[in-house]
């Protein structure tokens, strides 16, 4: 099926790794120009070199999604140099779990605090637009209580709400705003493979909550994230996909 997001100009934070890797090889493969930032400048400059080869335009700036001046000033930089905006991805989390005050601080400047400016600076520039998404990306720890439910899964419960806000207050400038709420997914380099060899006790209880027997992949994760932002998906705005395999017994209702 074509998505019609041809010409399309995205950004996406955290674009360098994981599902949000993810997210701008799909964005891409789909014919939109994106505009992606991390902090590490060697990784950004890498990723950026490897999809440039794709026939859309791909920026990649080094940015701490933390600092309130450096990623508002990236929002704008990107609308410019892309001409544009249609679609915001917010994907970066601290993947602050443990209980502790730094955590807490952590999860509601990086996860909560990065998704409001970085939607506040986007939304002038989605208004110009014919097919404006927000996907905003949460997680299954924000809907129910487990073990990474303190700080991170508390940051991405307010995800879930400011989107909601966001997709009401927004509909009449035909702007829709949705959540991803990925269950937990595998990837080299990631949390749950460093889980595997740190804490295998856990890695082990983790995988048996999981009915499929498996964790989910990025590309998984992506597609949901490039459905939910193309033309195709017009009517839909508010919801919270969840992409987890069955892992979550909740009846969303």
């Amino acid at each position: 099926m074509d998505l019609k997001m041809k010409g399309m100009n995205a950004i996406v934070t955290g674009g360098t790794k994981g599902i949000g890797h993810a997210i701008v090889e799909a964005l891409i493969g789909e014919g939109v120009n994106v505009a992606f930032c991390a902090r590490n400048a060697d990784e950004v400059k890498k990723v950026e070199s490897d999809l440039s080869k794709s026939g859309t335009k791909v920026i990649g700036t080094s940015v701490d999604v933390g600092n309130a001046a450096q990623l508002t000033k990236w929002v704008n930089d990107s609308a410019k140099a892309l001409g544009g905006l249609d679609i915001v991805v917010c994907n970066v989390s601290a993947l602050a779990i443990p209980e502790s005050e730094e955590n807490w601080q952590a999860s509601l400047n990086v996860d909560v605090m990065h998704t409001v400016r970085t939607c506040t600076a986007a939304i002038p520039y989605l208004e110009k637009s014919k097919n404006a998404s927000i996907v905003n990306i949460s997680s299954v720890s924000g809907r129910e209580a487990d073990f990474a439910g303190g700080p991170y899964g508390t940051a991405k419960s307010a995800i879930i709400a400011y989107t909601a806000h966001l997709s009401f207050s927004l509909a009449a400038k035909n702007i829709r705003a949705n959540t991803v709420s990925p269950g937990n997914t595998y990837f080299p380099g990631g949390v749950w493979e460093n889980i595997e060899g740190g804490n295998p006790d856990l890695f082990k209880f983790a995988m048996g909550l999981n009915p499929t027997g498996r964790m989910g992949t990025p590309e998984e994760q992506a597609y949901a994230v490039t459905m939910l932002a193309s033309p195709r998906a017009s009517r839909i705005s508010g919801t919270n996909l969840v992409v987890d395999g069955a892992l979550t017994r909740g009846i969303q209702f």
